[in-house]
């Protein structure tokens, strides 16, 4: 199965033609506005949303061969989480973290420990990295990425690269679309077993449409005795 995960800075409704020529089976798409009110319906045939204002929110759309069930997990008025089911195989959770940032999340991963497991796949705008842990105190990234492995989760970007967090050599976010203004703050957390194949999309490409690069993760399919 491939997932794209892709903040695409708004107007999601002018780009969407786009990022489905990546063929992905999931797409899940921060800062988008709500499909529904805003017209691009024969992208969200199949799509889940969730946002404070129409305008920007995160969303989920898949493939029509992809069957998905919100979990509804309670949010308790935090923003831009969305958990759902795919195909009954296993857990999806999209994430778009906005300020305080990794602190919310980190509320959030607390709140809903018990339901995470090792088969999940986690994936989104963390707008979060290592270098900014004193920030953040015991709500860091590195709390949250220690927590994860605690429960047989992966930064799947490290895990196929070897590289550390806090040292990635690849950005997935360019500040104001500066090429020297780049900083690694997406990213997707699966069990390593799960992970067939991981990248960061062409930044000289999608660098016109938004300031953040996609990422895109493959997994093997419960067929293959991963999930």
């Amino acid at each position: 199965m491939k997932i794209i995960s892709w903040n695409c800075n708004g107007k999601f409704r002018e780009k969407y033609k786009d990022i489905i020529k990546l063929n992905a089976d999931i797409y899940v798409i921060e800062e988008c506005e709500e499909p529904e009110k805003y017209g691009y319906a024969e992208f969200a045939d199949n799509y889940l949303w969730v946002g404070e204002k129409p305008a920007k929110g995160v969303g989920l759309f898949t493939d029509k061969g992809v069957s998905i069930k919100n979990n509804n997990w309670p949010n308790y008025h935090m923003r831009n989480f969305l958990s759902v089911n795919v195909n009954g195989d296993f857990d999806l959770l999209c994430v778009w973290a906005c300020k305080p940032y990794i602190e919310e999340y980190c509320i959030y991963q607390a709140v809903h420990r018990e339901k995470y497991s090792a088969d999940m796949v986690i994936i989104g705008d963390f707008n979060s990295n290592k270098i900014w842990d004193k920030e953040h105190g015991s709500r860091s990234h590195s709390v949250v990425v220690e927590e994860l492995k605690d429960i047989g989760l992966v930064s799947a970007y490290h895990y196929v690269t070897g590289e550390e967090q806090g040292c990635e050599s690849k950005n997935t976010f360019y500040l104001y679309r500066h090429k020297d203004k780049g900083y690694h703050i997406d990213y997707c957390f699966a069990n390593p077993e799960n992970i067939k194949k991981f990248q960061i999309l062409s930044g000289e490409y999608w660098i016109k449409y938004s300031d953040h690069i996609p990422i895109m993760i493959e997994t093997f399919d419960k067929k293959d005795s991963h999930f």
